[in-house]
């Protein structure tokens, strides 16, 4: 009989570097965007807010790795490989970007805090729902559809604006996302087997620091905020913030409009990954594996944190390189170090944030593709269409910050001189309301008519129309007949659709009665 699991294994260290770089760079990347795109203050950010999200991910990888051992002592094995995860990567830019970003504009950061927090509270309690209706909910789900809209997500929220912070600083991001996308997509094996992510952010940190040293004028290094870091150096712990969870309440009807379609989303990646690591000989128990992710998720947001734990992708790849438990537990760790001892700023002004952010394009380049790859060809249409209102979405948030920064808005410059300049802002403002389940459902009406399933596709329709006229969709915020003549349109497309159906149906009963 086999040795049951152990809490270390050698070829955790394998694993540990892998999944503890991946981890490491996404906090690196949350703190970056809190810091200089919300603007949180560093006595809150590095405080109250990282604390959290860093017990947070303690407890997502500790209860996984306990999920493991459990699972090893039940079937007297050694070679169970914990679930990975960390902090979810499409959230994190949607929530901060699409999310809070908007509301700092108008409210501040801390309000943009509250809004985040009380964004992951919901799709963090769809989550938890969710995972009790798994069947069903994958059932009636069309996954060109749903990757579609994540799709979209991933080429505008996540690789836009990392593309163009490299495009400003090229000799460090140009290098450093040539060796990522070497590592990840080539295959090239650095010496001593070094993590490719981890090369290029030592690449990019001594390229910065010569820049420093030789006054080349890129990569903002600066000794001070080095020296700054080190003497702020401190114990910081999470402690509950029940007070903004409950201001963030007064966006509940904003941030609902998308925390519930993420929530499914998250759902349904959680499953798929807790299949994949059935594929790969760990069998797991979906219902276990996302119930903990939404409660994890639920009590960081108790904790101040606007950002969602997730199941990662990856197991068969820990797996094959011999990682265990050991290498979640130590990642849960090295996160609660970084974190509580305030050490991840000192991280963040030592390496240029530009070394990052080119595994942030790799990303969304990988899960653009996913869409395409992981679904039937001829469903790539239905990708293209589920695409277009986060493309929408993307353009509006650009156009509404270089207004803003001018000090003027839409309004004021006016619809017609805008839509004289080829700007259809009332056209954008309209698609881009809750994108992500616009996208959803014209993905899935898509793939339904090809299918030949246009009866589905017209109650797609009619969903679609309910959805607009409580404004979950093509409307800025939940309420009655927000978008009326939109809501019309798609009672049209319904009975349409339905009509479609009774055509092909009878073209069906006159072949068969033909032969």
């Amino acid at each position: 009989m086999e040795r049951q699991a152990s809490w270390w294994e050698p070829g955790d260290w394998n694993g540990f570097f892998g999944l503890g770089t991946n981890v490491l760079v996404n906090l690196l990347v949350l703190t970056g965007l809190l810091k200089f795109v919300i603007g949180i203050p560093d006595e809150v950010l590095f405080g109250s807010i990282l604390p959290a999200v860093g017990l947070m991910l303690f407890l997502g990888n500790v209860y996984y790795a306990w999920m493991a051992m459990r699972l090893g002592a039940k079937e007297g094995r050694s070679d169970v490989t914990a679930l990975p995860s960390g902090p979810s990567v499409p959230h994190m830019f949607f929530v901060v970007f699409a999310i809070m970003l908007p509301i700092k504009a108008s409210n501040g950061w801390q309000a943009a805090w509250q809004a985040g927090m009380i964004w992951v509270f919901v799709e963090g309690i769809v989550l938890f729902a969710c995972a009790h209706i798994a069947p069903s909910i994958r059932r009636i789900t069309p996954r060109a559809a749903l990757l579609g809209t994540l799709a979209g997500i991933s080429i505008t929220f996540i690789s836009m604006r990392p593309a163009f912070e490299i495009a400003e600083t090229p000799i460090i991001g140009l290098v450093c996302l040539a060796i990522i996308l070497a590592a990840w997509f080539g295959k090239i094996r650095y010496p001593g087997n070094v993590p490719g992510g981890l090369v290029a952010i030592a690449v990019g940190t001594i390229l910065a620091w010569l820049s420093y040293v030789f006054g080349w004028g890129f990569g903002g290094m600066n000794p001070d905020a080095v020296s700054g870091s080190v003497a702020n150096l401190g114990f910081s712990f999470a402690w509950f913030q029940i007070g903004n969870l409950i201001e963030g309440w007064q966006f509940l009807a904003l941030v609902a409009v998308t925390a519930i379609p993420f929530g499914v989303y998250d759902f349904i990646e959680a499953m798929d990954n807790v299949e994949s690591a059935s594929a790969a000989g760990d069998e797991y128990s979906e219902r276990e594996a996302i119930s903990a992710e939404g409660i994890i998720s639920l009590f960081g947001t108790l904790l101040g944190s606007p950002f969602a734990n997730a199941v990662y992708i990856g197991h068969p790849g820990w797996k094959s390189i011999g990682g265990r438990v050991g290498y979640s537990l130590a990642t849960g760790v090295m996160v609660l170090v970084l974190t509580w001892l305030s050490i991840v700023p000192l991280i963040l002004a030592i390496v240029p944030v530009v070394a990052i952010i080119p595994i942030l394009l790799y990303i969304g380049a990988l899960i653009g593709a996913q869409a395409f790859q992981e679904t039937p060809k001829n469903h790539a249409p239905a990708i293209v269409l589920a695409l277009v209102p986060n493309l929408a979405a993307w353009a509006k948030v650009q156009i509404d910050g270089a207004l803003g920064a001018a000090g003027t808005n839409a309004a004021a410059v006016g619809l017609d001189k805008m839509a004289q300049n080829g700007v259809l802002y009332n056209g954008l403002e309209v698609l881009a309301g809750g994108a992500v389940v616009t996208g959803l459902l014209w993905g899935a009406m898509a793939v339904l008519l090809i299918e030949r399933k246009a009866m589905a596709a017209g109650h797609v329709a009619i969903a679609a129309a309910v959805l607009t006229f409580f404004g979950f969709i093509h409307g800025s915020a939940v309420a009655i007949n927000v978008s009326p003549l939109v809501t019309i349109s798609y009672v049209i497309v319904g009975v349409l659709f339905y009509g479609m159906s009774k055509m092909a149906a009878e073209d069906e009963s006159s072949s068969a009665a033909a032969e």
